[in-house]
């Protein structure tokens, strides 16, 4: 499923550079990227379809990178579909995010990437006592503030799509759990699951009342 992902995102970027190029405004626009003002014209599928759009070789080449080493772990832990799951839909939270918070135009697959992140940091709040999981945990949490500070720092970044989807991943591997590590208590799932579509609601309304 890693696989799959990256080899669509990898071909999307290609139709960008058909297109007239991926840092091409217009051509962002066309295939997807996230615009409030065309979100509240109707236009839903902007929340999914920033994910797979890349603007410029470096960005593609660095979250690629991430969604194969980053990704097969999450694969590993979650399985095929968990995988999936937690990739798009983490990837919508943080699109939602930023619809709510941020005017920008944005694109990238790093709403999806920090949701795997908060999905891994669910795994070491679950599963505590293993002491892999702890040291591993610990790597992944000291590289996400990090990458968090750094967000801060530099302009043209969406940083609240980033913290949105850092939070969706977290509630999602809840909400669709990790049978290969261990059972997740019944009303932990439940609580995150109605955080999770909370949050949207909240999220979406913001985003509305913003454009008034």
């Amino acid at each position: 499923m890693t696989q799959l992902l990256l080899g669509i995102t990898i071909a999307v970027f290609l139709v960008e550079w058909l297109l007239g190029g991926s840092t091409a405004t217009a051509v962002l626009y066309m295939l997807g990227a996230k615009n409030d003002q065309a979100i509240i014209a109707g236009q839903w599928w902007r929340f999914i379809t920033p994910i797979f759009l890349h603007m410029g070789l470096t960005h593609i080449a660095l979250n690629g990178v991430v969604i194969y080493f980053m990704g097969m772990q999450i694969e590993a832990l979650f399985g095929h579909w968990r995988l999936l799951a937690i990739y798009l839909l983490g990837g919508i939270s943080g699109n939602i995010m930023s619809f709510g918070l941020s005017p920008d135009q944005s694109v990238g697959a790093s709403t999806a990437i920090f949701a795997l992140f908060g999905a891994f940091l669910m795994v070491g709040e679950s599963f505590w006592e293993n002491p892999m999981i702890r040291r591993l945990t610990g790597q992944f949490l000291m590289f996400t503030v990090l990458n968090l500070v750094f967000d801060l720092f530099s302009a043209g970044i969406d940083i609240w799509g980033h913290i949105g989807g850092l939070i969706g991943g977290f509630l999602l591997g809840y909400i669709v759990g990790v049978p290969r590590m261990g059972k997740i208590p019944t009303i932990k799932r439940i609580l995150a699951g109605i955080t999770l579509i909370i949050a949207w609601f909240a999220m979406i309304k913001l985003g509305f009342t913003n454009f008034q």
